[in-house]
């Protein structure tokens, strides 16, 4: 079909990457689509800036790694180069007022029931996600009791020291810009699983943050446009959908008119509302868009004259856990030929709409003040150059990174979020079924959204909607093993004469019908256990249960987070 009279086979609404996605794949098959964008640009929540001080910064989304296929595909069809962000320096753990170098993925501690904490935590998690379908999360065995918990509540219930607790939190801020008591802990089990576990969403070598874009996020989505060209139209907003007629009516607020055989709605579901539908919407789709907001974050990219982090030994990741501090994540920044240094910090969630009143110079300050005391020095206090950008201002993503369900709304509305309506189909990170969220996630939904309206057309059998993706040969990805960095294994020897309970803290228990909350690995019989701190050098006898890893005495005097 032609563009005459702006008639198309398909037009995508939004021009982010899932919607330039969608359209490519559209045009690669011989089909006429038309790109509608509201923004002066395509990109929609990667955002790239150029500019003399900074070279090009991405504003908004800038991450991928291992298993993120689709959108490496894409960047190596367009010749655009990744490269690693720095972790070869030691990371720090700021809590309690002092900073903790480390090397693993998560901060490391000598506390034996923070380490316990620790990983029973990440376990559970991991066990927790793993009984929920990827591509139906309302469909897990216990779907319902765990969408009308918060992640707040699951976090109280699994979590035993204020340590973990606290770190489960920021946890939390970091992957979904949101709180814990914001979210249902069913949709956020099935985020982090839908990302491939705890590992890898939250690491940055062999994880989701492993690498960045030469140049920019948003040159995948300038390849795509450049490769549409005039299907592309900017400040498109569109205004209404009619799909009463032979034809779908699609208006923007300039009143341009096109028409389509089919429409695919590729922005955050939320932004539905500003288009009017006829026919409306089905009741659970329209109560669904009413009811999921996006979450709360402001990038910040903070620059200095040079790497004094790296002349120090860190490498410019920082976990920051002190009331009150604007960061809670940093991640080095300085571009891959070791110019312009940079360190890159979210403000996050709750945070985030706190300082949304301040003044750009105001949050700086205080941004630049939590580094000083982080690095421990008064270099960090002098950047030589800043850049941010507050998502929550802008009218068409209307929050970052992706929106979040509360309580009760997946089980109930989750099953109507790639559901067709009528000749709409719908798109978006948010649809995808593996890397929602991220651009690997946006890629996936477009893709799918365009073999779907393929379908509809009988161009493909429906057994080809769902397509695999080969795994990328540029980033092929490692396994992703447990987290391991959070205690010491301590050396110990074992006396099977068992005559007393173990402490209660360390006893395996049952919380009502989650997963059995264990003290380490699985259950092993309990037997007394002759360890040495290696620190404070006490022997003590505990009963516990054994398996790769020992407890030390609770009377080590080793400083402790």
């Amino acid at each position: 079909m032609t563009a005459a009279n702006n008639t198309y086979d398909v037009v995508v609404v939004g021009g982010g990457i899932s919607g330039l996605s969608a359209a490519k794949l559209l045009k690669a098959n011989g089909l006429s689509p038309v790109v509608l964008e509201a923004r002066d640009r395509v990109g929609g929540r990667t955002f790239t800036v150029q500019n003399k001080q900074a070279k090009w910064v991405d504003l908004g989304g800038a991450y991928i790694g291992p298993t993120q296929n689709r959108i490496l595909r894409l960047a190596k069809e367009y010749g655009v180069k990744t490269y690693k962000v720095n972790e070869k320096e030691n990371l720090l753990h700021y809590v309690n007022g002092k900073a903790y170098p480390f090397k693993s993925s998560f901060p490391p501690t000598w506390n034996p029931l923070v380490h316990l904490d620790f990983n029973n935590f990440f376990r559970t998690m991991d066990e927790m996600g793993n009984e929920i379908p990827k591509e139906a999360p309302w469909r897990a065995p216990r779907a319902e009791e765990w969408d009308k918990m918060t992640m707040q509540q699951l976090i109280e219930k699994i979590c035993w020291t204020s340590a973990v607790r606290r770190f489960a939190k920021l946890f939390v801020n970091v992957n979904v810009t949101s709180e814990p008591h914001e979210v249902s802990a069913l949709w956020f089990l099935w985020y982090v699983r839908q990302c491939g576990g705890i590992m890898r969403i939250f690491s940055t070598t062999n994880g989701g943050q492993e690498r960045k874009f030469e140049g920019g996020a948003n040159q995948i989505s300038e390849c795509m446009a450049r490769e549409l060209g005039d299907r592309v139209k900017l400040q498109s907003a569109v205004y209404r959908i009619d799909q009463s007629g032979d034809m779908v009516v699609v208006e923007t607020l300039d009143k341009q008119i096109y028409k389509a055989r089919y429409v695919i709605v590729a922005i955050p579901p939320a932004l539905n509302n500003k288009i009017h539908f006829n026919p409306e919407l089905p009741p659970l789709r329209n109560q669904l868009i009413n009811r999921v907001p996006m979450g709360s974050v402001i990038k910040c990219m903070i620059y200095y004259r040079e790497n004094f982090w790296r002349k120090k030994g860190y490498c410019g990741s920082m976990v920051i856990e002190e009331e009150g501090s604007p960061i809670g994540l940093t991640l080095d920044d300085t571009k891959p030929d070791g110019t312009v240094p940079a360190i890159m910090g979210f403000i996050l969630a709750s945070r985030c709409r706190e300082l949304s009143h301040l003044t750009k110079e105001e949050r700086l300050k205080r941004i630049c003040d939590i580094f000083a005391k982080v690095l421990g020095t008064d270099e960090a206090l002098h950047p030589v150059h800043y850049e941010e950008k507050n998502w929550c201002e802008e009218e068409y993503s209307g929050g970052c990174y992706t929106t979040y369900f509360p309580p009760g709304i997946l089980t109930q509305f989750g099953r109507v979020l790639r559901e067709p309506s009528g000749r709409l189909y719908f798109a978006g990170t948010e649809t995808a079924t593996a890397w929602s969220g991220y651009m690997e996630g946006a890629v996936e939904a477009g893709e799918r959204a365009a073999r779907e309206t393929m379908c509809a057309m009988g161009k493909i059998h429906p057994s080809q909607i769902w397509q695999s993706e080969p795994e990328s040969s540029d980033v092929p990805a490692l396994p992703s093993s447990p987290p391991s960095g959070t205690g010491t294994s301590l050396q110990s020897t074992v006396s099977l004469n068992s005559s007393e309970s173990p402490p209660s803290c360390l006893l395996p228990r049952q919380q009502e019908s989650l997963p059995t909350r264990r003290a380490l690995f699985p259950k092993t019989k309990p037997s007394n256990a002759l360890l040495s701190c290696p620190h404070c050098k006490v022997v003590e006898v505990w009963p516990v249960y054994m398996h790769e890893t020992h407890v030390c005495s609770l009377t080590c005097t080793v400083p402790t987070k």
